[in-house]
């Protein structure tokens, strides 16, 4: 799997450098840069991710959870469901840190947009709302949500996440999509101002006001 990761994350840091100079292109920056590719994951954070996604695997006569006494066949779906989800993580993300990197090294770059798919989570959308903030741990999202996790990178990234980064440069001005603009102006109405609990106050807004549905909604 270590193997497996590695070849096809570097075609996910390929494509991303491809996409990084396009952008650079479209936006008629000056000056040759050139998008290092950024380094496979390595075999340890590999190896725990599989770990986690294949735990349940294996009953236990005492102390065992729910999962690990489901019938086999149950196990095995739900493994495989966790290590595809898992493996998509480790591919996409070394796609998404080549485009981050790219940002803080190339000086004419200002910062990142995050791009959310229309039936992404909350925090996804909520992260996206926000524009093109975002070149530090902190505006990334580093203290929003313990679930999103990232190694080596500023933005927090789920398994089975399709959200994309979108760099943006000197003299470009950046407008968020019809559909992130829709998400900043429910956060607006219906979490801003409430520390410590703005994310459940606007996943509960997005059921109620968003043309797109939440994942597990329908």
């Amino acid at each position: 799997m270590t193997v497996l990761v590695a070849r096809y994350s570097e075609m996910a840091a390929t494509l991303a450098a491809d996409f990084y100079d396009g952008e650079r292109e479209a936006a008629g920056v000056a000056g040759v840069f050139t998008v290092p590719l950024t380094d496979a994951p390595p075999g340890g954070q590999v190896d725990a991710s599989l770990r986690w996604a294949t735990k349940d695997l294996w009953p236990r006569t005492e102390g065992g959870t729910a999962a690990q006494l489901e019938p086999l066949d149950v196990r095995l779906a739900a493994a495989m469901a966790k290590a595809d989800g898992a493996t998509q993580k480790l591919v996409a993300g070394r796609g998404r840190d080549t485009l981050r990197q790219a940002v803080e090294d190339d000086p004419r770059a200002v910062a990142y947009a995050r791009a959310a798919a229309l039936g992404a989570c909350s925090f996804c959308k909520l992260m996206a709302s926000r524009g093109a903030v975002y070149k530090d741990a902190q505006t990334a999202g580093r203290d929003a949500n313990d679930r999103f996790s990232g190694d080596a990178s500023v933005v927090k990234f789920h398994n089975n996440c399709h959200c994309g980064i979108i760099p943006v440069f000197r003299g470009q001005r950046f407008e968020l999509s019809p559909q992130a603009a829709r998400w900043d102006e429910i956060y607006r109405e219906y979490a801003q101002g409430h520390p410590g609990d703005q994310l459940r106050l606007f996943r509960q807004a997005l059921a109620e006001h968003d043309s797109n549905p939440l994942p597990g909604s329908n």
